[in-house]
C-alpha cells in the first residue's frame, strides 16, 4: 500500500511540474528571424554536366572547385507579426564569384515576399533575369505530413513536417510552435508554428534559421513590395513557358526554380 502511494504521489509530482512548465512556455508573437541559405554549388553544377559538354564543362568545373568553396551562402530575414510577414534579402550582398559557373537559377535566387495570414494572400517580388514581376496570389497551399521527429534551430526545438510541391519537389520543413505563427521562409508556410528550417533535398538547397529576436516590427518593415510588372502565379507561368518553349531539357529546372 505504502509502495502504490509512492509511486501516486511520483506520478502526481510530475504531472504537475510538466503542467507548470508547459504554463511557463513563452510564444513568441512578433519579431525578425534570421535566415542564412545554403546552395551546394558542386553538386548543382554536376547535374548541369552531360555526354553534350562533358569535355568542357569537367574542366570548367574541376578548376571552380579549386578557387570556390562547396557552398554557396547569403542571408536573408523575416519580419513579423500576428497578422503578417515580409521576407526579404539585404540590399548589400555577399562577394560574388566571376565564375560563371557560379551562376545558378536556384542558388542566386533571392524573392521578397509579403505574406498576409488573415487574407491568405501574398505579394511576391521575383527577378526573372532583366525583368521583374510583382505576383498577387493567395498563398501556396501545402500538403503536409508532420512527424515525430525533432532537431534544435536557432535554439528552438522544432518538429518535422514533409510535403511535396509542384507535383516532385520534396521539402522537408522544422517549424516551432513556441513562435505561434504559420509562416516561414521563401513561400513555405501553414505549418502550427513558424517555419526555422526549410530543406529540398533533391534541388541542393536549403534555409536554416541562425537568430530569432522578439521585438515589436513598425509596419513599414511589414510593407509588400511594389515595384514590378503585375500578374499572378497563372500568369507568372504562361509567360515562363512561353519564354523558355525552345531550352528543351534545360528549360525545366530553370522553369521550377522560378515557380518557388
Amino acid at each position: 500500500m505504502k509502495t502504490t502511494f509512492k509511486y501516486i504521489t511520483l506520478f502526481a509530482v510530475i504531472f504537475i511540474s510538466k503542467s507548470l512548465q508547459a504554463q511557463n512556455v513563452h510564444f513568441i508573437q512578433n519579431g525578425v528571424i534570421e535566415f542564412e541559405k545554403r546552395s551546394n554549388m558542386y553538386a548543382l553544377i554536376k547535374k548541369k554536366i552531360n555526354k553534350d559538354n562533358e569535355t568542357y564543362m569537367n574542366q570548367a568545373f574541376d578548376q571552380y572547385k579549386k578557387n570556390n568553396p562547396q557552398f554557396k551562402v547569403s542571408k536573408s530575414t523575416l519580419n513579423f507579426n500576428q497578422d503578417k510577414s515580409l521576407y526579404k534579402w539585404p540590399t548589400v550582398e555577399e562577394t560574388m564569384s566571376n565564375n560563371w559557373l557560379s551562376t545558378d537559377v536556384l542558388g542566386d535566387l533571392k524573392n521578397t515576399i509579403a505574406t498576409n495570414f488573415d487574407t491568405q494572400s501574398s505579394v511576391t517580388q521575383k527577378n526573372v533575369y532583366e525583368d521583374t514581376y510583382l505576383v498577387k496570389d493567395s498563398v501556396r497551399k501545402i500538403n503536409w505530413k508532420i512527424t515525430d521527429e525533432t532537431r534544435d534551430i536557432a535554439g528552438y526545438e522544432c518538429r518535422r513536417a514533409n510535403a511535396i510541391i509542384m507535383d516532385s519537389v520534396y521539402v522537408v520543413a522544422y517549424y516551432s510552435n513556441q513562435i505561434a505563427i504559420s509562416g516561414g521562409p521563401e513561400s513555405f508556410t501553414g505549418l502550427p508554428g513558424m517555419i526555422l528550417g526549410v530543406a529540398l533535398p533533391h534541388e541542393n538547397v536549403t534555409w536554416f534559421a541562425t537568430k530569432v529576436t522578439e521585438t515589436t516590427v513598425p509596419e513599414k518593415d511589414l510593407a509588400a513590395p511594389i515595384k514590378g510588372k503585375p500578374t499572378d502565379n497563372k500568369g507568372l507561368k504562361a509567360i515562363l513557358l512561353s519564354a523558355m518553349k525552345n531550352w528543351g531539357e534545360y528549360a525545366h529546372p530553370i522553369f521550377k526554380a522560378f515557380s518557388l
